[in-house]
């Protein structure tokens, strides 16, 4: 699939997340919703310690979401949200990748919805170290950009399954902007649980 029809299948999954109420202002994310029962699977970090969260799908609707699962290890984090769009898009979920496989990210970043990349899978089995929490091991790298605003977004090969989920990306300043490394928790990680850890700097 090329990067548009990528974006096509996708985009009806993909979620704009609004969390507030966590003594920090509203912060902004990414999820996508992972089966019919609107179930929406985000990073952790985006909605961590917030008293609301606020789903706006990719028709318009909005609604508000519960979180049913998390783990702050991992960072990864499901929601439940009190009402459907009109129609559900699961998306569709992959298996594993390989270094130099096309990518395709789509998020978010600094509230510009639905923002689309795309780049390669740059390493595998990457570890990143965060301020608390621990590390997280097992990680995709790739260069897709992404920026603050991105985290919890899909990523997808180019056959339109979701690989990962966005968590985080480096940069060796403050500046939290993006240098051509994310990281991605690979989506049988996120979706089994396994040990692991998650987030730095924060998207």
């Amino acid at each position: 699939m090329t990067v548009t029809e990528v974006y096509q299948a996708l985009r009806p999954s993909v979620v704009l997340i609004k969390a507030s109420g966590g003594g920090e202002g509203a912060d902004s994310g990414t999820g996508f919703i992972i089966n019919a029962d609107g179930t929406i699977l985000t990073a952790h970090h985006v909605i961590e310690g917030a008293k609301n969260i606020q789903i706006s799908y990719a028709d318009g609707s909005e609604t508000t979401a519960q979180v049913a699962s998390s783990s702050p290890a991992q960072d990864i984090a499901t929601l439940t949200p009190a009402k459907l769009p009109e129609t559900v898009v699961p998306a569709v979920l992959g298996g594993g990748s390989a270094v130099g496989d096309d990518v395709v990210a789509i998020g978010n970043p600094l509230g510009l919805t639905a923002t689309t990349t795309s780049g390669v899978v740059s390493g595998l089995e990457r570890t990143l170290a965060r301020d608390r929490g621990g590390d997280i091991a097992g990680l995709i790298q790739f260069d897709a950009a992404v920026n603050p605003g991105s985290s919890g977004g899909p990523l997808i090969n180019t056959q339109g399954q979701v690989v990962g989920v966005v968590v985080a990306l480096a940069n060796p300043t403050d500046a939290g902007t993006f240098i051509g490394i994310g990281f991605a928790v690979p989506i049988g990680a996120a979706l089994g649980g396994g040990e692991g850890d998650g987030q730095a700097p924060p998207l």
